[in-house]
Order: C-alpha cells, then sequence, then structure tokens
C-alpha cells in the first residue's frame, strides 16, 4: 500500500491503532512528545498490558514498518493521514475535558504539513471540537497547504483493544470535506470488506457518538447497582433482577451486574467532561442526571468500606485485608480512577494493614499508592488475612474455591465485590461471605 500513516500520541489509544495499521499493510509512524517513550516503544517493549498488543508491536517495529519519532516536521512531510490519539484528561480546575493536548497536537501538524494531508481526530472529545479545530486549521495552515478534517471516535474497550480494532463493531466517520470518506474507507478498507457497518456524518455527531456510548453503559451499570442498594436494604436477589431484566430485548443482560462499579480512564471523566460541555452550551439540567449516576457508582465503594468494617465487628485498626484485584477491570494494568484501588487506599486510611495482590496491576498501583504492601502472588496476600476483598473480576480470582484459601487465611471471611463466587458454596465452607446487592444483618440502616 502506498499509503502512509502517522499517529498523534503514543498512550493506549495511540499506540494500539499505530500497530493495527502496520498489521493491516501501511507504513506507519508514531510520534510522541516523550523521548523516553519513543525509545521504548522503538525496542518493541509496550508500557502497558494489552492482550495480544505487544507481539503485535514487536512484530511490526522487527519488520520496519512501524516506527517511532519525537519530530514533528518528519511526520508532516512524511504522512498522507495523521490520526490524533492523544488524551483528553479532565481538567484540574473542574470538570472539563482538558484540550491542550489535542490543540497542541493539530497546531504542531497545521503549521508543519506543506502538501496535501488528512488529519483524523480519535480522541474524545466535547461536542464542537472538529468545527473549533477546522477553523484553527484554516487561521495556522500553510496557505499552500491542502489540509482536510475528519472525526473517527474510537470504540475500544481496555482488554479487547486489538480486536476492536481490527474487527470492529462500527465505523464511524465525520467528513464533512471532499474526499475525506474515500480516504478512510481505504484505510478500513478490511474492516469493510468484512460487512462491518459504517456511519458517515457530520463533525457534531461523530463527536457526540462516543460521549453518548459510554453515557449509557455508565447509566446502566449504576441502574443496577441503584437497585442493588434496594436489595441490600430489604433482600432480593439482585443477579437474578438483572437475569429477569436481561431477557427483555430492549434492555439485555450485558454490563448489567451489581458490583464496586465502574473506573478506567474513559467513563469517569467523560460522564463528567459531558456534563461540563452541556453546561457550557447552556443545557444546565440536560444531563444533570450522570450527576447521580456518578454518585451511585462512588457509593459502591463505600458500600465495600462499611461492609469490611462490619464484617471486622469495628476492629479494622491492625486487621489483615487481602485485596484481590487492583485494575479497574481484568485484563489491563489500568488503575486510573480504579474503584478497586480506592477501597483499598480508603481501608489502608482507616487502619488496615492492606495487602494487594492484582496480575498485571500492582506495579502502576505501587506507582500511585507505593505506602500499601502489594504481594507477588495471590497465597502470598491472603497469609494471615482478617478478611478478603475480591475487587477485580480475574480469571484467576473467580476460579477460586474454598480449599484454595481455607489453610491460608486467619479467618473465613469474604467480600465478593463483583459476585463471581458462589455464595453458598464458601458458606457450606464455613465461610463469611457477602457479595454485593446482598442483605448483611449487622448493616441494616445503613448505605
Amino acid at each position: 500500500m502506498s499509503m502512509k500513516i502517522s499517529v498523534v500520541g503514543t498512550g493506549y489509544l495511540g499506540v494500539t491503532h499505530a500497530a493495527c495499521m502496520a498489521e493491516l499493510g501501511f507504513e506507519v509512524i508514531g510520534v510522541d512528545v516523550d523521548p523516553h517513550k519513543v525509545r521504548m516503544l522503538s525496542e518493541g517493549h509496550l508500557p502497558f498490558h494489552e492482550p495480544g498488543l505487544g507481539e503485535l508491536l514487536r512484530t511490526h517495529v522487527e519488520s520496519g514498518r512501524l516506527r517511532f519519532t519525537t519530530d514533528y516536521e518528519q511526520i508532516a512531510e512524511w504522512a498522507d493521514v495523521h490520526f490524533i490519539g492523544v488524551g483528553t484528561p479532565q481538567r484540574n480546575d473542574g470538570h472539563g475535558a482538558d484540550m491542550r493536548y489535542v490543540d497542541a497536537a493539530v497546531i504542531e501538524l497545521a503549521t508543519r504539513i506543506r502538501g496535501k494531508a488528512l488529519i483524523v481526530g480519535k480522541s474524545t472529545v466535547p461536542v464542537g471540537t472538529a468545527r473549533r479545530l477546522h477553523g484553527l486549521i484554516a487561521a495556522t495552515a500553510d496557505p499552500q497547504a491542502d489540509i482536510t478534517l475528519a472525526w473517527n471516535p474510537e470504540f475500544l474497550r481496555e482488554g479487547y483493544a486489538v480486536r476492536d480494532t481490527m474487527t470492529p463493531d462500527r465505523l464511524v466517520l465525520g467528513c464533512e470535506e471532499a474526499g475525506s470518506e474515500a480516504i478512510l474507507r481505504q484505510v478500513y478498507a478490511r474492516a469493510l470488506d468484512a460487512g462491518t457497518p459504517v456511519i458517515v456524518t457530520d463533525f457534531e455527531t461523530a463527536e457526540l457518538v462516543k460521549v453518548a456510548a459510554n453515557a449509557f453503559l455508565a447509566t446502566k451499570i449504576s441502574f443496577i447497582n441503584s437497585f442493588a442498594e434496594i436489595t441490600e436494604t430489604i433482600g432480593g436477589d439482585i443477579t437474578v433482577l438483572a437475569d429477569a431484566l436481561g431477557h427483555d430485548a430492549r434492555i439485555g443482560r450485558k454490563f448489567l451486574n451489581a458490583g464496586v462499579g465502574f473506573g478506567g480512564g474513559c467513563l469517569p471523566k467523560d460522564i463528567r467532561a459531558l456534563q461540563a460541555r452541556t453546561s457550557e452550551l447552556g443545557l444546565t439540567h440536560t444531563m444533570g442526571f450522570l450527576a447521580e449516576v456518578d454518585e451511585i457508582n462512588l457509593r459502591r465503594r463505600e458500600r465495600v468500606v462499611r461492609l469490611s468494617h462490619a464484617m471486622l465487628q469495628d476492629q479494622l485498626v491492625g486487621a489483615r485485608v487481602a485485596v484481590l484485584g487492583v485494575s479497574f477491570k481484568p485484563d489491563s494494568d489500568d488503575v486510573r480512577d480504579s474503584p478497586a484501588l480506592d477501597i483499598a487506599v480508603r481501608l489502608f486510611n482507616a487502619g488496615a494493614d492492606v495487602l494487594v495482590y492484582d496480575p498485571e496491576g500492582n506495579k502502576n498501583a505501587a506507582e500511585r499508592f507505593p505506602r500499601l504492601f502489594y504481594a507477588n502472588d495471590l497465597a502470598e496476600a491472603v497469609a494471615n488475612a482478617d478478611l478478603v476483598l475480591l475487587l477485580t473480576e480475574w480469571a484467576e480470582f473467580k476460579a477460586l474455591v474454598p480449599a484454595d484459601l481455607e489453610q491460608l487465611v486467619a479467618a473465613r471471611r469474604l467480600i465478593d465485590g463483583r459476585n463471581v463466587l458462589s455464595r453458598s458454596q464458601w458458606e457450606e465452607a464455613g465461610w463469611e461471605i457477602v457479595g454485593m446487592g446482598q442483605h448483611y444483618a449487622p448493616l441494616d440502616g445503613q448505605l
């Protein structure tokens, strides 16, 4: 293929997209302002955990099809298509998205491109951003340059990012200028030939699709957790309730699991940014319900802390608590806004001796909260534990049976924060076990 692609930003999104574009046969250069990260990637080392991505990175770095640089001048002269995959974190002074990195990337390209090029936004941005960037490009680009802009939101799930890029469930192309749709159809030819649905639309709709999807998902998770608060108070089986709801074709069963709530680098900050943006547009009440979605989600963490106090009969100070899982979801080492890590820190701050084990997340968690103790394996984490908390549903933890732990722990107490274990099996083995959405008498009248 003659088309050359650059990917600006080598975080989770950028590296995944770059490696997958190389897998599709394109020549690709990833650019980042961090020379250490560029050097690491150039040596074929992935700076985070994502199944299958490390192998893809090494394969195409070794083949020469995938390279990395800090030099914007190089990619501006070389590439035909520039994908923007930089972060849009929550601002320090509010809930809105910090657009400095997106703006900077676009300006760096627009001021350097001399010929014809397509800039494609993939970052999750507030609605109206593409329209604003279109004006920014016009104001800063060389008069002889022919630069067009498109918006192509990503829908990656951590743990499935390679699959979601290579075989997406849909493609959304925000294209308003001549030729941009045709170029993107060429980029995604394999997926389109496989029958992937494609939606071609305007800038604003393309921007809204991603935040709408995340807002809906967050709402669905908090919806079932709000009912968990009811069953925790009055009784009932939250899992059976979710199963019954899931048979309704209008609702579906996926992501209707009571637990400790959602986290990560996308859902929390995206629903807050959406509220902030709608307020800026004068729609103060339009996304107001997302504030309660956020609150329900945060209350799940407090529920686990209260359960821990109750199960230890308020003798938390000095108690040995094993926390199984601190990444926000399995098959990821991402601990950003992780409910599991937040719970571990809250218990530590309350005086417990907290021992953490996560198959992939220990290193990142230790960088954020070094005062916790990080065990090398599950057995080390649960040794002499007064209480065990299962907070991330790694396969290793979901497969646990009472015999795996009973000779290691000091007391048979367990909180199943993801409702993945058989309560009856553990109770029959002499364990005191409670999950989310389950009534626990010592907490009557409390959250």
